[in-house]
């Protein structure tokens, strides 16, 4: 029986290993980062973390003032959006860090 075809099992373990470690240490660093999305030219902004925890909402009392009900609604839902493509983006760009030299670039 020739094994010399064989994949080195003991190297596949190690190369996991080593990525599960760069994943958790990538949403590690995620936890720490903050973003702010933003709608109606800064009007409204959102706060949320690198997890996806919204902690503060801000509206120009000028905007609030100046729009109507159905406006406004669509107005934070557009500002949590863009919050959330931002950290979609850092997320994507940590795991791209941390994983490029072992596999191809994530999200691609």
């Amino acid at each position: 029986m020739d094994l010399s075809n064989m994949p080195d099992f003991s190297k596949m373990m190690e190369s996991m290993q080593k990525m599960q470690n760069e994943v958790m240490q990538a949403q590690n660093e995620l936890s720490g980062k903050t973003v702010v999305g933003s709608a109606g030219n800064g009007a409204v902004k959102v706060t949320c973390s690198g997890t996806f925890e919204f902690s503060d909402v801000k509206i120009s009392p000028e905007f609030f003032a100046s729009t109507d009900v159905e406006t406004l609604e669509d107005t934070v839902l557009i500002a949590i959006k863009d919050a959330c493509d931002k950290v979609l983006d850092i997320g994507q760009k940590a795991m791209n860090s941390k994983l490029g030299s072992i596999m191809p670039p994530f999200g691609s």
